[in-house]
């Protein structure tokens, strides 16, 4: 990989293709016109915010606190941008409509994570008073969902959605996100509640905690284990559930099924496909448990996956020796932007995504 002293020029390309996406009302979608999902909504924003580009930050935060629902959720759409091909991935159609709109708790977790990442980056106290009641709503309704067991149920139950049901991914993001939101209660001194705030959102994170490592019987209850996916593998290190010598025996276990040498990371395991998210956020993930060389090596092949403009694909798929699908997305772009700052520590932020 060439050599990055700052985010810019490197990045000014790939900046350009995810501000070219963003909405007049400053949601970022996963394509132009396409759905759209608090979660890689954030991943995007905060990619920019270390780039920079501060009116796109802004625009894309006042685009959630625009949208936040009474209950502290966003509705997002389960999508992908082009039709998933069958003789290609065997994923199964459900949740994958565009159509299919949710509550997701993960999603809404997410904003703890970057007004987290916002402060880390610019100390600026005022936007974090400006976010923080956007933060324990959305706290407040993913903690809702939460059982005695201490899974979260993966999207408050309307008709499209109706399985009570604990996905591993989405409550390790969660996990991390709580994280964030702690720290936020800490520096929340003009709010009388963050006292009682710690104390309970401290208490509910070492339940999700306790349930990720010792209760697996509690997710995927009601449908087919996703154990097959890549992020089920690595998420627990990446957001800090497992840590030390559980984190490298987590990473050894199945780096020969997901890790293609010199390409990436697969997306699921029985598909010759690599996804460049993934493949970033594995980046992340070794550097939360101190594989540094191994990281920066991963990132480096990244670099022939970038398009002319800056943009990413989304993915390669290796036995055909194509980019598939042809499409670039703004999160694709952003968790890149992440990675290498995690790995070469550019900003005051990369903390977030090393420690």
């Amino acid at each position: 990989m060439s050599e990055i002293k700052s985010f810019s020029p490197y990045f000014d390309g790939t900046v350009e293709t995810i501000k070219s996406i963003q909405r007049d009302d400053g949601g970022i979608p996963w394509f132009k016109d396409g759905v759209l999902d608090p979660w890689n909504h954030l991943e995007a924003v905060m990619a920019v915010n270390l780039c920079g580009e501060k009116e796109t930050v802004r625009r894309g935060f006042d685009y959630l606190f625009n949208t936040q629902l009474e209950d502290g959720s966003w509705w997002g759409q389960l999508g992908s941008a082009v039709p998933l091909d069958d003789a290609l991935m065997h994923f199964s159609s459900e949740g994958m409509d565009s159509g299919t709109r949710t509550r997701d708790t993960n999603f809404a977790a997410y904003i703890a994570t970057a007004v987290w990442h916002d402060y880390l980056l610019s100390k600026n106290l005022d936007f974090t008073k400006t976010a923080w009641p956007y933060v324990k709503k959305a706290i407040s309704f993913t903690l809702s969902l939460q059982t005695e067991e201490g899974d979260i149920r993966w999207a408050a139950e309307t008709e499209t959605t109706p399985e009570n049901d604990a996905l591993v991914t989405g409550c390790c993001s969660i996990y991390k996100s709580l994280a964030s939101a702690l720290k936020l209660a800490e520096l929340a001194n003009f709010d009388s509640d963050a006292e009682r705030l710690i104390n309970d959102w401290s208490d509910a994170r070492d339940k999700l905690g306790d349930a990720l490592i010792n209760k697996p019987h509690r997710f995927d209850r009601h449908w087919a284990p996703k154990d097959n996916f890549s992020m089920d593998w690595y998420y627990p290190v990446l957001t800090g559930v497992l840590q030390g010598e559980a984190a490298q025996k987590r990473l050894d276990d199945k780096w020969d099924v997901f890790v293609m040498e010199g390409f990436g990371c697969k997306c699921v395991s029985e598909e010759p496909w690599v996804t460049v998210a993934e493949t970033a956020e594995l980046v992340m993930a070794l550097m939360k448990a101190g594989r540094e060389t191994k990281a920066a090596e991963i990132l480096s092949w990244l670099d022939k996956y970038r398009d002319e403009d800056g943009g990413y694909w989304m993915g390669y798929q290796t036995e055909q020796q194509i980019n598939w699908p042809l499409e670039k997305p703004p999160w694709t772009s952003g968790a890149v932007i992440l990675a290498t700052d995690a790995v070469l520590n550019l900003s005051p932020a990369a903390k977030l995504f090393r420690e």
